[in-house]
């Protein structure tokens, strides 16, 4: 284009080498602070939260557990992960294996959107980067930081890219088939719980004292987190359209409508059955709500987004104050923070709401497209049920893809990673808790930091001191 064609328009929005003509500055500069709000949900949000949520021995190894896979995923995702998960097709199921560092890669146009490879490449990593640290949740208080260090790139590997890959890809599989997942449902939350748990499952629970009493150490730090959680959710679903639109309005409003909403419902329940408001019930109906949203989002109408909102502070509560506590399976399995139950169980719910409430128009908003996608309700007004019936099945298709994937690769894993390193930490050093794991511990006895700063934090021979250990009992009661 010429730039005779330019008359009129201001400066700031004339192209240049640095704004070539097909990248919108605007949206470009959503996506970029949409990627940062989720990267704060991660750091420092959920470890905060779980810093806060975990008994006192614990709090120092649960958010460094969430610190490093932030950092990890990252450098193996600008390594080979990205281009697995959103680069040329390998097969249906995975892309090919490349490095996104390259200038002349970062500044070519992305797969969607009208923004540079460089920007989607930061925001898919920090969504790829927070299922991780939701996988954290469910190993926190007994998993060795070594295995963790080892689990962490592998599961990025050969667990995130095949969801990511096939569902969100262009050329996956299931984004072919017309699979509705607009933020993560499927990809994020769906995989993190069914990750958690079966990781759980490998490494073995806590042990008797902390499982039967695990109180949060700073129930006000543990808020703090959640409350970065939702509201970092505004760069998780709105940046999801990849375009400062009307869908992204929606999107935002509706993850708003649904969490308050779930988190309302959840809290009336504690109150009816348990005679107590519980805060971390209402932490639990909060995350319930972002989770369950999610998936539908930007598709689903407001009135929608209360009805989700209404289940996924229900069905969740229900599997886990009911079915939780008769299951011996559910109760032989330690999931510390109930991620199967606030991200697979909700994860799967929103996919299947999705496949109801997901409005044609907004579809074709979103993916541009009238025919494919259509929420079953919508389907019947408009005359054709197959097409809602095929939607639904496609939707429970995606679902049993994700839970078969995860089941398979994280069992693999655990049990490669197992041969190199234990995957639990000793009975003896998960008495002690922080201070066997890292030598530190996250609240000091006044006096005590002035007396041993020099000591055991100002050189190589802190480990020479042997600081006092103060067991505490108590317990979080997730589930």
């Amino acid at each position: 284009m010429s730039p005779a064609n330019y008359t009129g328009l201001p400066p700031n929005l004339l192209p240049d080498d640095a704004s070539p003509e097909w990248m919108n500055k605007g949206d470009n500069a959503w996506q970029l602070t949409a990627a940062t709000l989720v990267g704060l949900q991660s750091v420092p949000g959920l470890i905060i939260l779980y810093g806060g949520a975990v008994k006192k021995k614990w709090a120092v190894n649960s958010a460094f557990m969430a610190l490093y896979a932030f950092a990890s995923v990252l450098v193996c995702w600008v390594g080979w992960g990205y281009r697995m998960s959103f680069g040329d097709t390998l097969f249906a199921l995975w892309g090919k294996a490349n490095v996104s560092l390259d200038q002349k890669y970062l500044f070519e146009p992305a797969f969607l959107g009208m923004f540079p490879n460089a920007t989607m490449v930061y925001f898919q990593f920090v969504f790829a980067a927070i299922t991780l640290l939701l996988i954290a949740g469910a190993l926190l208080g007994r998993m060795n930081f070594y295995a963790w260090m080892l689990f962490v790139p592998l599961w990025l590997t050969f667990s995130y890219t095949f969801a990511a890959f096939s569902i969100w890809s262009p050329n996956g599989y299931f984004a072919k088939l017309g699979i509705i997942d607009f933020a993560g449902g499927y990809v994020i939350h769906l995989s993190s719980g069914v990750a958690g748990f079966t990781a759980a499952y490998w490494v073995g629970p806590r042990l008797n004292s902390d499982r039967e009493r695990f109180p949060p150490n700073n129930i006000l730090l543990m808020l703090a987190g959640a409350g970065m959680l939702w509201m970092g959710w505004s760069g998780f679903n709105g940046g999801g359209p990849f375009s400062v639109s009307m869908d992204a309005s929606l999107a935002i409003l509706n993850t708003h409508i649904c969490t308050a909403t779930s988190l309302l419902t959840w809290l009336i329940l504690d109150i009816v059955f348990f005679r107590k408001p519980s805060v971390i019930g209402a932490v639990q109906g909060m995350i319930t709500g972002l989770v369950c949203i999610t998936p539908a989002a930007g598709v689903v109408q407001g009135w929608a987004a209360i009805l989700m909102g209404l289940c996924s502070g229900s069905i969740p509560w229900f599997t886990m104050m009911v079915v939780h506590k008769k299951s011996v399976l559910l109760q032989k399995v330690d999931d510390t923070m109930a991620v199967l139950h606030t991200h697979a169980i909700a994860g799967a719910l929103g996919g299947i709401l999705a496949g109801l409430f997901a409005h044609p128009r907004l579809n074709y908003l979103f993916y541009a497209t009238y025919d494919t996608y259509v929420g079953l309700f919508y389907a019947f007004h408009m005359g054709d049920a197959m097409a809602g019936f095929r939607q639904l099945g496609i939707q429970l298709y995606g679902i049993a893809f994700i839970i078969a994937l995860n089941v398979v690769v994280t069992s693999l894993i655990c049990i490669a990673v197992r041969y190199i390193v234990p995957l639990r930490m000793s009975d003896e050093d998960m008495e002690i808790g922080d201070e066997a794991a890292h030598g530190e511990e996250a609240y000091a006895i006044w006096g005590q930091g002035d007396k041993l700063d020099n000591s055991r934090y100002g050189g190589s021979n802190y480990n020479d001191i042997e600081a006092p250990v103060k067991k505490t009992g108590g317990q979080i009661q997730m589930a």
